[in-house]
């Protein structure tokens, strides 16, 4: 018996391959991945599809795959390069270089210990928050 060839929605492939949403969008938009389209105009993607992209991925260093945040639920996984690290007593602050900006985190400094971090380590953020604040930037107000 044939093996049924399972589709997703893009949000779907999206959280398997480990990227965001409006990055699969814009793939398939330049027609990097191949959809089926429903009577509706909605994406669909099949696992095949998907297959080569997941194979690729597997094929990087640890540091550059996406394999490990398929193991994480949260989805906000930003990678960067470990620039300071200072312990106070129970606390470490632990600064982060990624992309254009630095990311800030204070972590307990066992978990410093246990993860034997230190400077230029490469690390991968993973932000889970309820909270977001705004600051505005224009002189408008």
């Amino acid at each position: 018996m044939a093996k049924l060839d399972s589709v997703f929605t893009p949000r779907e492939a999206a959280r398997l391959l480990g990227i965001s949403y409006p990055a699969i969008k814009q793939w398939i938009l330049d027609g990097k991945l191949a959809t089926t389209t429903t009577p509706g105009g909605h994406h669909r993607i099949r696992e095949s599809a998907l297959k080569p992209f997941l194979e690729k991925d597997r094929k990087k260093p640890i540091a550059e795959s996406r394999e490990r945040y398929r193991k994480v639920s949260g989805r906000n996984q930003i990678p960067g390069k470990v620039v300071s690290i200072r312990v106070e007593g129970f606390l470490a602050e632990v600064v982060i270089a990624a992309v254009d900006s630095h990311i800030t985190a204070i972590i307990t400094a066992s978990a410093v210990r246990e993860l034997g971090l230190k400077k230029g380590d490469h690390v991968g953020a993973l932000i889970k928050s309820t909270d977001v604040m705004i600051e505005r930037l224009d002189e408008a107000h």
